[in-house]
């Protein structure tokens, strides 16, 4: 790293960059002393049912157990396609004991998604719901040569037989028939988990830091989904930094997450509270705020983590504003932009100051920026570059550092950037620059005190006749009009002047807003608002009201589904 790191002025005090000997272990070492010194206190909390350190322990030896008596060696890929449910966090313990390689696969791909995956993955192991392999994973079997073996498990696979029984009459729990699949190992997980089946002995495999601990898939900056591959350096690094800016005492607390476990910031949540000895709550669908407010109200955790919609979602809940929320101490917020008026809402119903809005990536482990845990916390941005992290902001289309105050793209170095992209080294050399920087192909602008404010996605800026339009600028204001809960900015072509475009808004309305008459009066009401607080390219020329918009699998609002709308 070099050049003026002049944001660790803003830093709280006593934090210094870490040692990198202390870096220098793996996953399952790491955690360890959580086991030895936790072994009675509840780790995960899923639906009534509690799981104890000592006993995921035993499970993940004999998740791993299973997987070397399938003659997996050190680095061969596992993919998990599950919600946030007890097997997720037993195999992905076990999966990294085991010496192998971590994949999430978001159960929400379809059939041939799921294939493109796990070929271009060469994944050995598939751990997935019985509902998907019945609809989703049987059909395409067959063209899975590099697939050995299935496990599958349901939604309610840890719960009380009467509770399953009754979850799958009522359609709350999906289900779904498990066959045998020709050439390959099919095993229910209930059943690997069982005594005496598979060996409870922690595993004996020689790991290193430079082993690749996950395989994530991302879009990466451009193109098709790509696997982003971390060592166990990367993910001890950013665990160790992270914890240290946080400063959360271990053995203590309980946390709760909707980041879904296949998504990076999932499984770092995850490695967080088992890493701290935290008691983990468990969401598996966390579009469910009713579900959430009954575990909020039992547990009353210290720390929630999720994106900015999930938090609005829950802000709209009745229930919510009426829990006791003096336990709560921090909410990160991450993954996607959180629009200022949103959180002023949010925090009016848990405390002021309570948010702590930060920023990653899949390739960089994830996390990079983020906000002071102590210090100044500044409403709608990013926060500062984390310990051992040095960052750049480039004018994309000539690589020159922008000043202070300028928008540019940021570019991330640090011992948490990936090692590359799976077989893909020429987008491996496209996304890291000769220098070690990873370029995001995220614009934000950086204030005199090292503050980073994100105004937008390189391929979301709006180009208007030559001007710039950023639509964090636009949704920023759209969202404080009393009618607005959530909006989305796109750009669509201008039919009348080649090369530019128009701005186009989406707009949820506040659940608790009265629309009286016309709708198109309100539109106009709303497009006036926008006129008065900016510039007049700024100002969407389009506005439509929605009662939902598309979501990506971790819960950011999908402007390429709604870019394709326009097309």
């Amino acid at each position: 790293m070099g050049g003026d790191l002049f944001w660790k002025k803003s830093y709280d005090p006593d934090l210094m960059d870490i040692n990198p000997a202390q870096w220098e272990t793996t996953c399952p070492e790491i955690c360890r002393r959580t086991f030895l010194n936790y072994p009675d206190k509840i780790a995960l909390a899923f639906m009534g049912v509690h799981i104890t350190y000592a006993q995921l322990d035993r499970y993940a030896n004999q998740f791993a157990n299973m997987l070397l008596s399938l003659g997996l060696k050190k680095g061969a890929v596992v993919g998990i396609n599950l919600p946030n449910i007890p097997e997720y966090v037993i195999a992905w313990l076990g999966t990294l004991r085991a010496g192998c390689v971590v994949s999430g696969v978001s159960p929400l791909l379809s059939s041939e998604e799921l294939e493109y995956q796990l070929k271009d993955s060469q994944a050995k192991v598939l751990v997935t719901l019985d509902a998907l392999f019945e609809k989703k994973l049987a059909p395409i079997a067959s063209h899975l040569t590099d697939l050995k073996a299935i496990v599958a498990t349901s939604v309610g696979g840890f719960l009380p037989g009467i509770k399953r029984i009754l979850g799958k009459l009522l359609g709350k729990i999906p289900k779904g028939k498990v066959t045998p699949l020709d050439g390959k190992t099919v095993y229910l997980f209930n059943k690997v988990v069982q005594p005496g089946v598979f060996s409870t002995e922690y595993p004996n495999i020689d790991l290193t830091p430079d082993d690749i601990a996950y395989l994530q898939y991302t879009g990466g900056t451009t193109g098709v989904p790509k696997g982003a591959m971390l060592s166990h350096r990367n993910a001890v690094v950013d665990l160790l930094i992270f914890q240290a800016w946080l400063g959360m005492e271990e053995g203590k607390g309980v946390g709760l997450t909707g980041f879904p476990f296949f998504h990076i910031a999932g499984v770092f949540t995850n490695a967080n509270f088992i890493f701290l000895g935290w008691t983990q709550i468990l969401i598996p669908n966390p579009r469910d705020t009713d579900h959430i407010c009954k575990e909020l109200d039992r547990y009353k955790p210290a720390m929630m983590a999720n994106v900015p919609p999930f938090y609005m979602l829950l802000a709209a809940n009745p229930r919510f504003k009426t829990l006791d929320h003096s336990k709560l101490e921090v909410c990160v917020s991450a993954a996607a932009p959180y629009p200022e008026e949103a959180q002023r809402k949010f925090e009016a119903i848990v405390g002021t100051g309570k948010i702590l809005e930060g920023y990653g990536m899949t390739e960089t482990s994830p996390l990079t920026i983020f906000n002071p845990m102590k210090g100044p916390r500044k409403t709608g941005t990013i926060g500062l570059p984390l310990l051992n992290t040095d960052v750049r902001l480039i004018e994309p289309a000539t690589g020159k550092e922008v000043e202070v105050g300028q928008p540019g793209e940021i570019c991330i170095k640090g011992p948490h950037v990936m090692v590359g992209y799976f077989n893909r080294p020429e987008e491996t050399r496209q996304a890291i620059d000769a220098d070690g920087y990873m370029h995001t192909g995220d614009v934000a602008i950086q204030d005199q005190d090292g503050y980073l404010r994100l105004v937008d996605r390189t391929k979301d800026m709006i180009n208007i006749g030559g001007f710039k339009v950023f639509s964090r600028k636009v949704e920023d204001v759209l969202n404080r009009h009393p009618a607005v809960n959530i909006s989305a900015i796109i750009g669509s072509n201008n039919p009348e002047r080649s090369g530019s475009e128009l701005v186009k808004a989406y707009v949820i309305l506040n659940p608790g807003y009265l629309v009286t008459g016309d709708m198109e009066v309100l539109k106009k009401a709303i497009i006036d608002f926008a006129r008065e607080r900016l510039a007049p390219y700024e100002v969407p020329k389009i506005l439509e009201i929605r009662k939902e918009l598309p979501l990506t699998n971790v819960g950011k609002i999908d402007k390429k589904v709604l870019r394709k709308e326009v097309s």
